[in-house]
């Protein structure tokens, strides 16, 4: 289906394809029963529907907060393609199941309609999400264990962070600085990561080295410029 065009359109557009769709799932359906855009009931069974042209915190505090009346609360936008693929998309879509919520998208094209559950409203198994993270905070807590310090202001953008990449860069450039030209097997020598250094020489991914002979590194003219703005790490390297 097409996508209608947004500045003709109205969140009451949503209304009917969604109407037509729970109706079609045996449910009984009413728009605008106590402040709840559509609510619809089967057997003793209530569902509550909340729509909105774009997903947003507002759509998704109503639906929480319609969440007191039952377990089964649908937030319905319109489908918009060029959204679905993105980070911030899949982040929200995760909100929502955190938060146990559903969604409803719904696809419109003049008179033609097509509704599509995206997400259901059912528990959220945290432990499952935990299982499926654990590589990723393993990341985070091995990140944190190779920091040497806390040289980063949370919260800053635009600004070069000092990951344990970057520690270990600084290291090996702080050593060249210091006795001249070195070879991976001397840098280890003198204390930098056994299994990182050639690689990161290799790598030269902030153009900080000059190879200068097989297996012999110099400090290029901009590590040296650059190394000046981690003058406290360097301190510390060239201290331990």
């Amino acid at each position: 289906m097409g996508e209608k065009l947004e500045s003709k359109f109205y969140e009451q557009d949503l209304y009917l394809p969604i109407k037509d769709y729970l109706t079609k799932g045996g449910y009984s359906v009413k728009g605008e029963v106590k402040n709840c855009d559509i609510t619809a009931v089967r057997s003793n069974e209530l569902l509550v529907v909340e729509m909105k042209k774009t997903l947003n915190l507002d759509v998704i505090l109503q639906a929480s907060i319609r969440q007191r009346l039952t377990d089964k609360v649908y937030i319905a936008v319109p489908k918009k393609g060029r959204l679905l693929y993105t980070k911030r998309w899949k982040d929200i879509c995760y909100l929502l199941r955190r938060l146990e919520l559903g969604l409803l998208l719904v696809s419109l094209n003049g008179d033609s309609y097509f509704v599509e559950e995206a997400i259901s409203p059912k528990p959220f198994n945290r432990d499952l999400s935990i299982k499926k993270s654990s590589r990723k905070k393993k990341e985070v807590l091995k990140e944190f264990s190779d920091r040497h310090g806390d040289y980063n202001i949370g919260g800053c953008t635009g600004k070069k962070l000092v990951t344990a990449y970057r520690e270990q860069a600084i290291h090996i450039a702080a050593l060249i600085e210091k006795y001249g030209e070195l070879s991976p097997k001397k840098l280890k020598e003198l204390g930098t990561d056994k299994e990182k250094t050639s690689r990161i020489l290799q790598d030269n991914h902030y153009g900080w080295f000059d190879k200068v002979e097989r297996g012999v590194y110099a400090l290029s003219e901009k590590g040296k410029a650059e190394l000046k703005e981690y003058s406290e790490l360097v301190a510390f390297y060239l201290s331990s």
